[in-house]
């Protein structure tokens, strides 16, 4: 017997005593992890930033020059 603090038989029969509220804790977690997961859009597969990138440093096949002009 362990007089000061509880010993592993006694934190399993507190945790057995409040099953239902640490299910209802862990049902509510894996619900919120669902919706969140079910939540996000999903990438159309397109890559437009480097493309963009590109584009400013002057990617493009266009005088410079004449667009200053």
């Amino acid at each position: 017997m362990l007089i000061y603090g509880n010993t592993p038989k006694d934190i399993g029969a507190m945790m057995w005593r409040g099953r239902y509220k640490l299910l209802s804790i862990l049902c509510i977690i894996a619900v919120a992890v669902m919706l969140v997961g079910c939540g996000t859009k999903k990438a159309d597969g397109q890559l437009n930033a480097l493309d963009k990138f590109w584009d400013t440093l002057g990617g493009k096949k266009t005088d410079l020059i004449e667009k200053v002009k």
